[in-house]
């Protein structure tokens, strides 16, 4: 791999964890969804990260979802509650997700800092001609 091949790899590498972040940040904004037990749950959806086709760096391969039977709670307040006081909510641990999400960012700052670098070379090597 060439320094000129620096950006586009990292680039590939920041897609897709803005692609992770996407999916993390969903997955807590919708923790609390609540639906009937007669309905699936909100599915936890999870990046597939893989090597780009032609060698050079990342691409999201797919999507995971996360189970759709969810964890049935006890909420007899709740308007959709069924007949025994049970609703659905997501299985989603907040903790893990939230683990997730500073990997994907620190992941995505290191990327961004690889397409930083490679530009000031770049830079650099452009000024040399000069």
């Amino acid at each position: 791999m060439s320094t000129f091949n620096a950006i586009g790899v990292a680039g590939t590498g920041v897609t897709v964890y803005r692609k992770w972040l996407d999916a993390v940040s969903d997955n807590i904004a919708n923790i609390d969804n609540v639906s009937r037990t007669s309905e699936k749950a909100f599915q936890a959806r999870y990046v597939v990260a893989q090597e780009a086709q032609d060698g050079n760096g990342a691409e999201v391969g797919g999507v995971a979802f996360g189970s759709a039977q969810g964890i049935l709670t006890y909420d007899p307040e709740n308007p959709l509650a069924d007949a025994k006081g049970y609703v659905r909510r997501p299985d989603i641990d907040l903790g893990g997700q939230m683990a997730q999400m500073m990997m994907a960012q620190r992941a995505y700052q290191a990327n961004l800092a690889v397409v930083d670098r490679a530009k000031d070379s770049y830079t650099a090597a452009i000024n040399l001609g000069k």
